[in-house]
């Protein structure tokens, strides 16, 4: 009996270390950085998944007014979105209506309860089973133009918006609300409970840009004052408060130094 308990002993070791280590993910190419897969009903209907980029819409618009105005939840599939909603002109269908121009160019209109052989061309700039090899060309011309950045998409989205690179509309007439602009905080500092590493300079102005203050207040962060919402580092990567957009759309938070800038 005792050879069989301990081959068991020893599998459940380790599991238990592999459970409290982890396992290193897999590191994104930077054209599938920020890329959501949306699958709540496509299949049912007989259609390819949704293959969302994020950098194709952010070059044009800001973080808060697709997911507040336009209210597109912040976890992939949370949305639900339907073609009926898109047709109705909510959701996507807010800017895919055939109506609507970006940059002189108009914005092709998403979905239909019918369409032609040669109509499920436009079906398939959403709906596509597989990554789209010129989708990915047009990605690393547009990054080749833009400010450089280590991880992520390899872009430095915070400086391009700084530089006048790109310039993200933060309102849609007929669904955004015009509003008095809040007076931004100013930065400051939150000390880090590691020896050696520097405290983190948080910036509100850097997060308002494209988030606004909506976006992060109350729902991710309770606290509107500083040391009110309690977390740890642990709770980051697994997807809480700042892990929310980090490490999925905005830069990974393996980025320690974009962070922790104050000096030692």
């Amino acid at each position: 009996m005792r050879r069989p308990l301990f081959v068991v002993l020893v599998l459940l070791v380790g599991v238990g270390v592999a459970w409290a280590s982890g396992t290193k993910k897999r590191k994104l190419p930077p054209y599938e950085f920020g890329g959501v897969t949306i699958n709540n009903y496509s299949q049912q209907a007989g259609m390819p998944p949704v293959v969302f980029d994020h950098w194709v819409h952010r070059q044009y618009f800001t973080c808060r007014l697709c997911h507040v105005d336009i209210g597109f939840g912040m976890t992939a599939g949370a949305t639900k979105v339907r073609a009926m909603d898109n047709m109705k002109g909510y959701y996507c269908g807010t800017c895919h209506n055939g109506r609507m121009s970006v940059n002189k160019k108009k914005v092709f209109e998403a979905c239909a309860k019918e369409y032609s052989r040669d109509e499920f061309k436009r079906c398939a700039k959403c709906h596509a089973l597989e990554r789209d090899a010129a989708r990915e060309e047009q990605f690393y011309r547009f990054a080749d133009a833009m400010p450089k950045e280590r991880f992520g998409n390899g872009i430095n989205w915070e400086k391009a918006e700084e530089e006048g690179l790109i310039k993200p509309l933060d309102q849609l007439e007929g669904v955004s609300i015009m509003k008095a602009k809040l007076k931004v905080q100013q930065d400051f500092s939150l000390k880090t409970k590691v020896e050696g590493m520097p405290d983190i300079i948080f910036s509100h102005k850097k997060h308002t840009v494209w988030n606004g203050c909506e976006l992060c207040h109350p729902e991710i962060f309770i606290g509107i004052k500083k040391g009110t919402s309690k977390y740890s580092m642990v709770e980051l990567f697994d997807g809480k408060y700042c892990g929310v957009c980090h490490d999925k759309v905005a830069f990974p938070q393996t980025d320690c130094l974009r962070c922790h800038t104050k000096p030692v």
